[in-house]
């Protein structure tokens, strides 16, 4: 009967160890992977700014500007319609209205925390540049700041974050496949939309990206540290 009772809890402490060895290797991750896009932004601009990616610059818009047509226009300016803050805005307070009616808090709340700080991240980063816009291809000169370009760093925490939160309850790997390739696709659009039309330069799309995937490394080493450290302190 001893050794049964001594068997059962090496297995339960078997099981905790490898609990507390994946939550450390998730946690380790999300640390690496948030500081390697902080170092990555900091890199670009700097290159950015010294004028090193200005030929990379020029280059891709001209080729861009060349496949210019009423056709794919039409779909670059739907693209960035669904990357814009009134949309976003609009869909943001549909999806957390409904999550809270469901009494989903918690992932509305992830999802306002990602939104807010890529307002306050997008704000910060164009006031602390000062990058001028390029001239645009189609429409006007948009008011703010060229660098980083808004869309990109809103689209990519919005509907990236949305696709985390929508895949952690769906069972179906197929389904879950899916919300993740349709999310990288609209977050690739939008982001190209704003090269096509010329309000950005493609580097300002994608230092949008990659402060945008900064900030989510953050939120999710945030997330990990605080579910070891609650799991932990339930062990006590």
């Amino acid at each position: 009967m001893t050794d049964e009772i001594d068997k059962t809890e090496l297995l339960i402490d078997e099981r905790d160890l490898g609990g507390i060895y994946e939550s450390l290797r998730s946690l380790i991750i999300s640390l690496v992977c948030s500081a390697f896009f902080l170092i990555l932004f900091a890199w670009l601009s700097e290159e950015v700014f010294e004028g090193a990616l200005q030929r990379f610059d020029l280059g891709v818009r001209m080729k861009v500007h060349e496949s210019l047509g009423p056709d794919l226009t039409k779909f670059m300016l739907g693209m960035t319609f669904l990357g814009s803050i009134g949309f976003l805005t609009t869909l943001f307070a549909i999806v957390v209205a409904v999550w809270l009616a469901k009494g989903m808090k918690r992932p509305a709340v992830w999802l306002a925390i990602a939104v807010g700080g890529s307002v306050i991240l997008d704000v910060s980063l164009k006031l602390s540049f000062h990058r001028t816009r390029p001239v645009p291809f189609v429409g006007v000169v948009p008011m703010t700041y060229s660098f980083p370009s808004g869309h990109a760093l809103s689209s990519f925490c919005f509907y990236g974050v949305l696709a985390g939160l929508l895949c952690a309850r769906v069972r179906s790997r197929p389904i879950r496949f899916f919300i993740w390739a349709a999310s990288a696709a609209l977050v690739f659009a939008i982001g190209l939309s704003r090269i096509y039309l010329g309000v950005h330069y493609p580097t300002d799309v994608i230092a949008g990206y990659i402060a945008a995937a900064a900030w989510v490394s953050t939120l999710l080493f945030a997330a990990r540290a605080r579910r070891l450290a609650k799991s932990q302190s339930a062990k006590v």
